[in-house]
Formats: structure tokens, C-alpha cells, sequence
């Protein structure tokens, strides 16, 4: 029963990532944590991660702008080391309220559909690839920030979809060779990687086929409210 959860919990982030651009990590983080603990969650879906991201980066290739993700990415690095090295230092039961407060803060940005400023300096993008990257680093939710600063950039859907591709596919790379060195890619990390493989297959295929398909701004609202609901459960242990 828990490998299958584990299973669906796959497939259904990856075709979220698929149809929106984004939310592999926010959907399957917080519910696949609860039944493996982070350290054995954390590297595994960082390498499944980094998997579907190879199939959609090239798939969203043409509305990748590379000018945008310079600062971002060599942020990220200095973050992904601070955030894996915590995962490693810190207690779960520090950690797993942090994710939920990400989740539940996230979760009320879109909902309740605040606009942020437009941000014009290049500081902001060293501030919030950092975070990301540490966030990366710890829980492989390395989103949020990235998203906000797209936001804040005022970027066009498509362009939207291909920067996060590049930069999750990226960042999940620093991540992944955090992990590495730190010892976390044990076999058990490897042999749940192959079994659960499948799912990312079929999440990617059904979120292609199906994503033009679908109302994307409901589907988002659907995916955040859940997200705001496994944040709260996090916290409340």
C-alpha cells in the first residue's frame, strides 16, 4: 500500500509539473515524506525530479530565456549547499513545519492573487535564487522563489513554463551532487528511484497529451488550495 501511494503521488506531481510549468516537488514532498522521512524523500525526488525535467526542458526549449536565469542559478548553488547540509544537521521535526509554512504561505499568495511589485534590480534575483536554492537543498521545493520572481519579472506564460524548466533542471543537478557528496543517494534511494519510474512516465505522457486540454488556472487553484492543506497538516505534526 505504500509503494503505491508513493506511485500515484508520482504520477499525479509529475503531471502537475507537465500542465502547469511547475509543483512537482510541492505536491509529492509533502505527502510522500510522512511514509519514507525526509532524508530518504528528499534525494529520491530530486532524481526523479531532474528525470522529468530532461523530457520537459526540451519540450519548453523555445521559450527558454537564458538572459534571465544567470544570477538566479549561481545563487541557487551557494543556497542548495546551506539547504543540504541542513537536512543532514536538523531534526525532521524542525524541518517538516519549515516545508508546511512554505506550503501554506505559497498556498495564500495565489489564492488570494496578490501582485507583487516589479522587480528591476539584479539584487533580487541573488536574494530569491538563493532561497530557492536552499529550500532546493533541503526539500527540493525549490519553486516558490523562482515563481515569485517571475511574477515579479511580469513574464509571459510560455516564457514562464520554459525558465522554470531550465532552472529546476539545473538546480536540481546542484541538488542531486549535494546529496552525492553528503552520502544520501543510498541503494534503498536507488532501488525506490527504478521501482516508482513508471509513474513518471505516465505523468508525463497524460500531462502532455492532456494539458492543453484543461482549464490551467482552475487546475493551478485546484493543486494550491491542496497544497495549503498538506502545509497545515505539516505543521500540525
Amino acid at each position: 500500500m505504500q509503494f503505491f501511494r508513493v506511485f500515484v503521488t508520482i504520477l499525479l506531481a509529475v503531471f502537475t509539473q507537465s500542465v502547469s510549468g511547475f509543483g512537482f516537488a510541492l505536491v509529492s514532498m509533502p505527502i510522500i515524506t510522512p511514509l519514507l522521512g525526509l532524508r530518504l524523500s528528499a534525494p529520491l525526488v530530486a532524481l526523479l525530479g531532474l528525470t522529468a525535467e530532461i523530457t520537459l526542458l526540451i519540450y519548453f526549449r523555445q521559450s527558454l530565456t537564458l538572459g534571465e536565469m544567470g544570477a538566479l542559478v549561481a545563487a541557487s548553488l551557494a543556497g542548495t549547499v546551506v539547504g543540504v547540509t541542513a537536512l543532514r544537521a536538523v531534526p525532521e521535526t524542525v524541518l517538516l513545519p519549515v516545508l508546511g509554512w512554505v506550503l501554506v504561505a505559497y498556498s495564500l499568495y495565489n489564492l488570494l492573487r496578490l501582485r507583487l511589485p516589479r522587480l528591476r534590480s539584479p539584487l533580487w534575483a541573488w536574494i530569491l535564487g538563493g532561497l530557492a536554492g536552499a529550500l532546493g537543498g533541503a526539500y527540493n521545493t525549490s519553486g516558490p522563489p523562482v515563481i515569485l520572481y517571475g511574477h515579479a519579472r511580469r513574464w509571459q506564460p510560455e516564457q514562464f513554463k520554459g525558465n522554470l524548466q531550465g532552472f529546476f533542471f539545473i538546480n536540481n543537478i546542484f541538488v542531486l551532487v549535494g546529496h552525492a557528496v553528503s552520502g544520501n543517494l543510498t541503494p534503498l534511494v536507488w532501488r525506490t528511484y527504478f521501482g516508482v519510474l513508471p509513474a513518471v512516465a505516465l505523468g508525463l505522457f497524460g500531462g502532455l497529451r492532456l494539458g492543453r486540454r484543461l482549464d490551467a488556472a482552475r487546475f493551478r487553484t485546484l493543486v494550491v488550495g491542496l497544497l495549503g492543506l498538506l502545509g497545515v497538516r505539516l505543521i500540525l505534526g
